[in-house]
């Protein structure tokens, strides 16, 4: 008798193991297909992976778009990301290489956030807007009180071309070694309290500006030569070849970090009002003012200057210009800024024997 063979049952057979077998390999390759359409991926793994990281990079891009709205009553927390803002941009490749890593669209997407917010605020700060000539250098230098050269410190000032050189932190014990380095290179100069003005034109009309230092009824009473043994703000007009110069000088209050407040910057803020109203009085159409304001310009408390005055740096500098610490500046707390004349170029000097580095401009009439 023969034997029968359902052919067609095991053909059946063999073609949903060979299905199986294809589902199987496929779910180990992470991909899946669309039910009736062969070979097209279906919901590709891309767009589902590096969720966290495309919300960590859109978080940054609303902190760089938005930190004016971060509030300062906590701690002073909107200046202290204002004053490192520029450093958010370095979180940018590292998401970018998680992103990759994961290999997420969707956090590479979501990356696009934060490199437009952050070439809107300082993409202009990477290219160099120098341009040549100038009718006047200027150079401002924190020399440091604990500066344990003063005197080679006042001859590299002396050989930086410097046509107007303003210096803040003035020690009393360094102050004679400073006039006697820099008498041959600037024949007039003025010194109030710490901060002093070395000029090859002739000065006039100078006086001390109140930043704030001695605040509140106790800072009232005292007498007024006390309070110039340590004022550290000053106003100035220059002669110079092209006509009058009002040139203010000043350093602001320090910032501190207090474990139990957080920053404090009340001293700074208030001295930072004060020079904003000076400047804002000051009849002078060309001004310039020079100095050590302890904070970058993007802080929020500088909004009574810079919506008066224009950095140098920004307008006519190359990069960032950091001037702090000296040893590896990571911050712009030393600045150039002008009303009424136009910054050619701006640039930081080399170190000295400061914690800080000089920073210089060239202007023109």
């Amino acid at each position: 008798m023969a034997t029968q063979v359902d052919t067609g049952n095991t053909a059946d057979t063999a073609a949903e193991a060979r299905t199986l077998d294809a589902a199987e390999t496929v779910e180990k390759s992470g991909t899946s297909r669309t039910p009736g359409t062969p070979g097209t991926p279906r919901a590709s793994g891309i767009w589902r992976r590096g969720r966290v990281l495309a919300t960590v990079a859109l978080l940054l891009g609303l902190l760089l778009l938005l930190h004016a709205s971060i509030p300062n009553r906590i701690g002073n927390l909107g200046s202290l990301v204002e004053t490192f803002l520029p450093w958010c941009g370095l979180l940018v490749p590292l998401l970018l290489a998680g992103a990759l890593l994961r290999r997420s669209a969707t956090a590479v997407i979501a990356l696009l956030l934060p490199v437009v917010a952050w070439l809107n605020l300082f993409g202009g700060l990477l290219t160099d807007k120098s341009h040549p000539g100038g009718d006047l250098t200027v150079v401002s230098h924190n020399v440091s009180a604990e500066n344990p050269d003063p005197a080679g410190t006042a001859r590299a000032l002396a050989r930086s071309g410097a046509d107007v050189l303003a210096l803040e932190e003035l020690a009393a014990q360094a102050r004679g070694t400073y006039e006697k380095e820099l008498a041959q290179a600037y024949p007039h100069h003025t010194v109030q309290g710490t901060v002093g003005l070395w000029s090859r034109f002739p000065l006039s009309n100078t006086r001390p500006v109140d930043v704030k230092m001695d605040a509140g009824p106790l800072g009232d009473a005292k007498p007024a030569e006390v309070k110039m043994a340590y004022n550290r703000g000053m106003r100035a007009t220059v002669t110079t070849d092209h006509g009058p110069l009002a040139v203010y000088v000043a350093h602001l209050g320090s910032v501190r970090v207090n474990p139990g407040a957080g920053l404090s910057s009340g001293q700074r803020d208030a001295g930072a009002q004060s020079l904003g109203q000076a400047v804002a009085a000051e009849r002078n159409e060309r001004v310039v003012l020079l100095g050590d304001l302890n904070g970058t310009l993007d802080d929020r408390a500088y909004a009574g200057i810079t919506s008066r005055m224009d950095s140098a740096q920004e307008a006519a500098g190359a990069g960032f210009g950091f001037s702090w610490p000296a040893s590896f500046p990571v911050v712009r707390i030393d600045q150039i800024l002008v009303r009424g004349v136009k910054p050619e170029s701006a640039w930081v000097l080399p170190a000295t024997g400061s914690d800080h580095r000089p920073v210089a401009a060239r202007i023109s009439w």
